[in-house]
């Protein structure tokens, strides 16, 4: 009789243990999560990492800023420089020295909220933060295939291809995460050279041009009084558009997340990398002062230079201000330099959006038990990224403006929630004056991103997509996960040690108890029931294990066992997320230490059992007897070498 089941030939086998090792395999980690002998780089060849997704937006923002604002773009990117230097850039300066490990503002406030509260806190932060640099590859990927195909040289075939250029943009930056990303600072810091010097050179000669051109400054200027006289108007205005340039704040956190890369000096410690600090305020500040001026030139020229309808929709200065200029005074020569300088920046910028989501996600997930433990490797978390960015392309049809909106609330959202972080940072070190100043930053970035949300709702709507999308994912992951051994490592104190060492062969007998119940009464009580129901021998010296819960969101903990002597009877005590997976992994640990093997006693517990099951999710109790059973059967699936669990 032929069987319909297939199974797989050795071949196949070893085929598919080659690419789970493959996938797993962390070697291409690209920042925070890099071994402590990964070498490190000077802070200005570090700034040019963060600087593909910072500086790339000269790409597109000029030309945003004059289609929002028109004659009144030159004074809008004023107020947007003036947040920039005056805001963003002294609350990421706090924020770098005060998580110099590239945590960022995340931590600072997960610190700040403590259990379940915190944890959730975190997961709308991290939503926020996937919109962020979700958005970053998909919205450069596609500006850069508009800039591919409005090149003079591109063959016609090409346009109406926006959406599957972007598609194989993003592809071929998977191909580099996955294949490794030991050079991408040195990729990072040619793109950077070349685009700034390129850069330059365009706004060089552009200011040339209106130098050369009698009137044009005359004619920008009375336009600018005609439309909106009164000064205090303009400025207004200004401040009202300024919200939908925030995409000229980006970066900042990916400036603190590869503070890893930043080399320290000789005396630096891990408690105090003085050195790395003081790099990273080197990395944010220069960056912030070469953007702040070229957003101020660029803006200037783009405006004076660039007729109004060049910047609507299908114009050729659409989304590409810059690059029109170019090709306008320069040639298409020079152009298409411009181009494909312009081109390898903004792809390249999605690989620092891509450093920052895999430092991110391992980071908090796997250790809140809220993702699979393969989230901790690079090349399954670069496919899963790579699938949603391709998603998203389609989604918005490798449109850039349509992207612009969501791009903006995840940039504005993280700058707002760092400003929050450092201003109750300074609060509670009774900096008054520091506190006031970053209290006026958070009041600016808060009502900037409410303007932003209200005026751009889709926005909205992407990044609550991606938080909703994220809780349900995390916490569907961490039922599953729920009955896996939770403890990262485990120590035993001396007296803990002597106590399931005292006994040389035989079982080692214990008895779950209730740490809140420390009455003489309640332990002897407890003993003559395990006696009772389990048979205890008369020589039987049994060891009370007692867990207390301190904080059951917590997934990961490492497990301090204490013994102490209480009445008279020996107690092994230790502090935990949850109940049954620590005494299971107690067991484990005595088992494997003294070669006995542990017995455990407890009681039914009282209640609904589907009540109880979910009480152990939220709080680590419940029902407890079953669920140890269940992890010892997870984690040992070798019955004879399995801890006892027995309930009366």
């Amino acid at each position: 009789m032929s069987s319909s089941v297939r199974t797989r030939t050795p071949a196949q086998v070893q085929s598919r243990k080659r690419l789970e090792r493959w996938l797993l395999n962390d070697s291409s980690q690209p920042t925070a999560h890099q071994p402590a002998t990964e070498r490190t780089q000077s802070w200005w060849k570090v700034m040019c990492l963060t600087g593909v997704d910072y500086f790339s937006t000269l790409g597109y923002q000029p030309a945003i800023a004059a289609a929002a604002a028109g004659v009144l773009s030159p004074l809008a990117t004023l107020i947007l420089v003036a947040v920039t230097l005056f805001g963003a850039l002294p609350v990421y300066k706090r924020v770098a020295s005060e998580s110099p490990r590239g945590e960022g503002s995340i931590a600072m406030l997960e610190k700040l909220l403590p259990k379940w509260r915190g944890k959730i806190f975190v997961l709308v932060l991290l939503g926020f933060a996937a919109t962020s640099f979700l958005i970053t590859m998909t919205l450069s990927a596609a500006d850069a295939s508009a800039h591919l195909v409005e090149n003079p040289f591109a063959p016609t075939w090409l346009h109406g291809q926006e959406i599957l250029i972007t598609v194989i943009f993003l592809a071929l930056l998977s191909v580099v995460f996955l294949r490794g990303f030991r050079e991408a600072i040195g990729i990072a810091v040619a793109i950077v050279a070349v685009f700034l010097v390129l850069n330059l050179v365009v706004v060089a000669v552009a200011v040339g041009q209106i130098v050369a051109q009698d009137g044009i400054v005359t004619d920008w200027w009375t336009a600018l009084t005609t439309q909106h006289g009164n000064p205090l108007i303009m400025v207004g205005l200004a401040v009202l558009i300024f919200p939908r340039l925030a995409l000229g704040l980006s970066g900042f956190e990916t400036g603190v997340v590869v503070m890893p890369q930043i080399d320290g000096k000789p005396g630096d410690t891990e408690e105090n990398p003085a050195g790395r600090i003081a790099g990273a305020h080197k990395l944010l500040t220069s960056a912030a002062l070469i953007m702040s001026g070229f957003l101020i030139a660029s803006s200037f020229v783009t405006t004076l230079l660039i007729p109004a309808e060049a910047f609507e929709e299908g114009g050729p200065a659409n989304g590409r201000a810059l690059a029109y200029l170019a090709h306008l005074y320069l040639g298409d020569g020079f152009g298409t330099v411009y181009d494909i300088s312009t081109i390898s920046i903004l792809w390249f910028a999605g690989a620092s959006a891509m450093t920052g989501l895999l430092n991110l996600v391992p980071r908090y997930l796997p250790r809140y038990g809220m993702a699979p433990a393969w989230a901790k490797a690079v090349r399954p978390l670069v496919l899963v990224i790579t699938l949603i960015a391709i998603l998203v392309t389609f989604f918005f049809k490798a449109d850039v403006e349509a992207q612009g909106g969501a791009y903006a609330t995840g940039v504005l959202a993280l700058i707002t929630s760092a400003s929050v972080a450092v201003t109750l940072s300074a609060h509670r070190r009774h900096q008054r004056g520091r506190t006031i100043g970053f209290g006026i930053a958070t009041i600016v970035f808060v009502l900037t991103t409410a303007v932003n949300m209200v005026e751009r709702p889709d926005g909205l709507k992407i990044a609550t997509c991606f938080i909703l999308g994220i809780i349900v994912i995390s916490f569907i992951s961490r039922s599953r996960r729920a009955f896996e051994l939770r403890a990262t490592s485990i120590r035993m104190d001396e007296a803990a040690l002597s106590f399931v060492s005292a006994q040389d062969d035989g079982d080692i007998l214990l008895i779950a108890h209730e740490p809140k119940r420390l009455s003489g009464s309640a332990y002897r009580h407890k003993l003559q029931h395990a006696c009772a129901v389990s048979h205890f021998p008369d020589t039987a010296r049994p060891l009370f294990i007692e867990v207390t819960v301190d904080d059951s969101s917590d997934f990961e903990t490492e497990l301090r066992v204490r013994g102490v002597v209480r009445h008279g009877f020996r107690i092994l005590e230790v502090h935990s997320s949850n109940v049954p997976n620590t005494i299971a992994a107690v067991m484990l640990h005595i088992r494997d230490i003294t070669g006995l093997m542990p017995h455990v006693y407890f009681r039914w517990t009282e209640g609904d059992p589907v009540a109880n099951l979910f009480k152990f999710l939220f709080t680590g109790e419940g029902e407890i007897a079953p669920v140890t059973r269940e992890v010892l059967r997870a984690a040992e699936p070798d019955v004879t070498r399995r801890p006892w669990v027995h309930v009366g």
